[in-house]
């Protein structure tokens, strides 16, 4: 396949596994579930595909040089960087527009740093399938075929089938909705029309452009001046000066709820966004009363009566007489949750920020 490369956006906070996900070390840059960060093994994961030549990362300025030391391989000018966060359309309208300037004929697959994908041959076949898909200028973004009426992820309508590429069935999307309460999310599982949004796109460089001018005219704008800018000495002071002005958007109110050339290739790969501690539960391995327990101390066990329970500790932890519990022990932070409340994790870290306890984000 020609002209095609990997963006992986690898600037989230991860907020809902606070608090072993931080500012200075979110989720992406954690063994979470193996002995490698998701980011490097997102990086590992399409390696067969990609060269490392051929692969960006677009990330913020405190975690460019971490990243960069992790994954050697890739080259140093390869790591797109923004001042600060705005969501991902800018992130993603900067990091297109700069390999747009690299090469103008560009495929670019869009993926996160922070997933988990347990068939990885069948996601590179899917990936190889859908840079097809793109030629004819669609959006093509990779479904998952839910399995439960989910509350926590998007949802993509599938119109009708437009081709077979590959094995793999690619149909016209008919429209995106954000998550929905437990009464849709049952009716939409129940329809057999619906996926659930990976956040993985791919899409053509000249054709991502023209749906940010179409769309999102000032994002575009802004990109565009700054693509006129990558080489010249003052590009880092230009660039925080437009990003104080940037629109914080994300990429699916800011384009996808509005495109109309949108193709969906729905399967399933073993894929989980790993957003919460649930999530992150369900794709570790237990033991036979459904309890995982994970740390340095992790071969020290007293876990009485304890049914499905995760444990993050690096020090003795005993439970006894608990089920559907997280507990995770940190230096300067204990959580404690129900498993079904996990969610909420993410108002713990507002309710924070909101009353100054930064030290702790």
């Amino acid at each position: 396949m020609n002209h095609y490369y990997a963006l992986i956006a690898a600037g989230g906070h991860g907020t809902r596994l606070w608090p072993m996900s931080r500012s200075r070390s979110p989720k992406q840059m954690l063994p979470l579930i193996d002995d490698h960060s998701m980011f490097r093994t997102s990086v590992e994961r399409i390696q067969t595909l990609f060269r490392p030549e051929d692969i960006f990362v677009v990330t913020n300025s405190e975690l460019v040089n971490e990243l960069r030391q992790e994954v050697g391989q890739i080259p140093s000018e390869n790591f797109i960087v923004e001042p600060q966060a705005k969501n991902t359309a800018p992130a993603l309208a900067l990091a297109l527009s700069y390999i747009q300037k690299r090469d103008a004929e560009a495929t670019v697959a869009i993926l996160p740093a922070d997933h988990h994908i347990v068939q990885r041959d069948k996601f590179c076949r899917i990936l190889e399938a859908a840079w097809k898909v793109a030629q004819d200028g669609k959006i093509v973004t990779l479904g998952i075929s839910p399995s439960y009426p989910a509350t926590g992820f998007g949802y993509i309508q599938q119109g009708q089938a437009i081709a077979e590429v590959d094995g793999f069935k690619v149909y016209q999307s008919r429209r995106f909705t954000e998550k929905p309460d437990i009464v849709r999310a049952t009716q939409f599982l129940a329809s057999g029309q619906y996926s659930w949004n990976s956040g993985m796109f791919i899409w053509r460089v000249d054709r991502a452009m023209r749906d940010f001018e179409r769309h999102q005219p000032a994002i575009f704008a802004m990109c565009s001046y700054l693509q006129s800018a990558f080489d010249a000495p003052d590009y880092e002071a230009k660039l925080i000066d437009i990003w104080a002005t940037m629109p914080s958007l994300s990429i699916d109110f800011a384009i996808m709820e509005k495109a109309d050339n949108i193709a969906v290739i729905p399967d399933d790969i073993g894929w989980s966004d790993v957003g919460n501690w649930t999530s992150l539960y369900d794709v570790l391995p237990q033991d036979k009363f459904g309890n995982c327990i994970k740390g340095d101390a992790s071969d020290i066990r007293v876990i009485l009566d304890t049914r499905d329970t995760l444990v993050f500790s690096d020090r003795l932890t005993v439970a006894i007489g608990v089920e559907d519990i997280v507990v995770v022990d940190t230096d300067d932070v204990l959580l404690i949750c129900h498993k079904d409340r996990s969610e909420d994790v993410k108002q713990v870290v507002d309710y924070l920020r909101e009353n100054g306890n930064e030290e702790y984000l």
